[in-house]
């Protein structure tokens, strides 16, 4: 592969970038659906793809397509953390503990329900792989960039098919968030479950959160390069800690270390950004991080890492797998209804529906899905969920929706077989259901 090659896949993945900007700017019908951007290109990429009747780029630029996500993946998690003035655990815990068990019983309960269906009816009848229990999450929580992140970890352990099938579980992810979260917010005030506009607006702005803090003053080149070096920082601090655990694999002989073999970088990617903003604090070094351009590196390379996944999407290894696929996702969509419905209500002792349509967005789609729908349920911020939503990803993402449970579950399936894994699916799923049960009911009145 030459650097020409690279230039040239980028040139391309710009391209369609652009054109999907315009198309979104343009079409309203487009608009209206909410889908971001680089959802667009890729799917317009997927019409030139290395798939499509008509390949009319050089092999080269879809091998190196094939190869972006699993690099820029490392660098969007290493970004996340960085910038972000993290508060201590006990501030944490009291303004997102509820929102926090909410979202896992959303998250442990895909793998739950991914694994009953698998065990009891795909296996027997399709004899799918036992791995497919792990792509409800990986889609719908994860979303695209876990998904193309995950690819080389399910090939590695016998699904080759996972990458192209998380993608597609991540695409409808997002349709079915847009679609039926629209549908669940004029259900909602129609049933007057919005307890927002009966709310007075507060007397001050709401506290910012660590998702949009930023660095005041105008960026220069110098800032871009330093947070470029410390986002590379963190993902070095990934690589050694991933080379580590290697070499401690080793020492238990080869079957341990060929499952650790298969954790990816990217969530090791994030504790290195994670250590790498704890020393900066402790040593009054902040200043030299930008939270506004460590968001910028992010979506840049989240931007080009969702193109380029779903524009080399490999849709004969999805046709193989449609109809296991279809009902994964159908039982996934139906759990994420069932929680909103049956479980907020008994979850939330204030403005249920806001915070649980928030959460609905993000486990169902992405995190920019759960605002939009938030901002369709309270457009005046009156409830003041969003505080709650943006703590909480400071105690979920490390863990669940790209986190070190999303990255080790096939490899815990692989070790204890889908049974155990089931079980222990559900054992997470009622900790995380009775902890937030348990919390609302000393805080009724």
């Amino acid at each position: 592969m030459k650097v020409f090659d690279v230039l040239l896949a980028f040139v391309a993945l710009s391209a369609l970038l652009l054109l999907a900007t315009v198309l979104r700017q343009r079409l309203g019908w487009v608009r209206r659906l909410g889908l971001p951007e680089a959802l667009i290109a890729g799917l317009l990429g997927l019409l030139v793809g290395p798939f499509s009747p008509w390949s009319p780029l050089p092999q080269q630029v879809y091998d190196v397509w094939s190869q972006t996500p699993g690099v820029l993946i490392a660098l969007v998690f290493a970004s996340l953390f960085l910038g972000q003035r993290l508060p201590s655990a006990q501030v944490l815990w009291q303004r997102a503990a509820s929102q926090t068990c909410f979202g896992m019983v959303l998250g442990f309960g895909q793998y739950l329900v991914g694994g009953v269906l698998v065990l009891l009816v795909l296996q027997p009848l399709l004899g799918v792989n036992p791995l497919m229990a792990c792509l409800i999450e990986v889609g719908f929580e994860g979303g695209h960039g876990t998904a193309a992140g995950m690819g080389p970890t399910f090939d590695d352990l016998g699904l080759p098919a996972g990458e192209a099938l998380g993608l597609a579980m991540a695409t409808v992810g997002v349709l079915a968030a847009v679609l039926v979260g629209s549908t669940l917010v004029v259900i909602g005030r129609s049933l007057a479950w919005l307890q927002g506009d009966d709310t007075p607006a507060p007397a001050d702005p709401p506290e910012p959160s660590h998702t949009t803090a930023a660095v005041q003053g105008t960026a220069t080149i110098d800032q871009l390069t330093v947070n470029l070096a410390l986002t590379g920082a963190a993902v070095g601090l990934g690589v050694l800690l991933r080379e580590t655990l290697l070499a401690l694999g080793g020492l238990g002989g080869p079957g341990g270390a060929r499952l650790l073999a298969a954790i990816p970088l990217f969530p090791l990617a994030m504790i290195g950004g994670l250590v790498l903003q704890l020393l900066l604090q402790r040593l009054d070094g902040e200043a030299v991080v930008s939270a506004r351009l460590q968001g910028s590196i992010g979506s840049l390379a989240m931007d080009l890492l969702i193109t380029a996944a779903m524009a080399s999407l490999n849709l004969p290894l999805l046709e193989e797998n449609w109809l296991a696929f279809a009902l994964l996702a159908v039982v996934g969509l139906l759990w994420n209804l069932a929680v909103v419905l049956l479980l907020a209500p008994r979850m939330f002792r204030d403005h249920w529906f806001e915070r649980a349509i928030a959460d609905f967005g993000q486990g169902t789609g992405v995190t920019a899905t759960g605002l939009l729908l938030l901002r369709m349920a309270d457009p005046r911020g009156r409830s003041r969920v969003l505080e709650a939503f943006s703590f909480k990803q400071l105690l979920f993402e490390p863990f669940l929706g790209g986190g070190l449970i999303t990255a080790l579950a096939p490899i815990a399936l692989a070790a204890w077989g889908l049974p155990h894994w089931t079980a222990m699916a559900l054992a997470l799923t009622l900790m995380a259901a009775l902890l937030g049960l348990g919390m609302a009911h000393r805080s009724s009145p």
